[in-house]
């Protein structure tokens, strides 16, 4: 192991069809208005944590809820969890802000995330 460690999962994004029911559920649910309301993502910051809504699944092609374990460095992370068997599914990329994101595959085909903010 590098030492690499990580902070935890404090990022989950949903593929949700219908963004504006999923809106008024997720509020609900959460009891807090979304922080981000955009036609291609809908972002609620809750209890310490971020939950996004991504229409159709966006770009990555989404069809489970995916979790983001947040690390110091994400390169490290990365070569961490690939040495040890996962998959990279999408690479290392900025999503804006200096926010990086990744995802990997484990040997059974669950998609997990890597997140690093600047």
């Amino acid at each position: 192991m590098t030492g690499s460690s990580t902070q935890g999962i404090k990022t989950v994004l949903h593929p949700v069809s219908d963004p504006a029911t999923a809106k008024e559920v997720y509020a609900a649910l959460l009891g807090v208005p979304p922080q981000t309301d955009e036609s291609y993502y809908v972002g609620f910051e809750a209890g310490g944590q971020h939950i996004g809504l991504v229409p159709g699944g966006g770009q990555q092609g989404m069809t489970a809820p995916v979790t983001y374990w947040h690390v110091p460095d994400i390169e490290a992370k990365l070569a961490e969890v690939t040495a040890a068997g996962a998959t990279v599914k999408e690479p290392v990329h900025d999503v804006g802000g200096g926010r990086l994101v990744a995802t990997v595959t484990d040997p059974d085909g669950n998609v997990l995330g890597l997140l690093q903010d600047r």
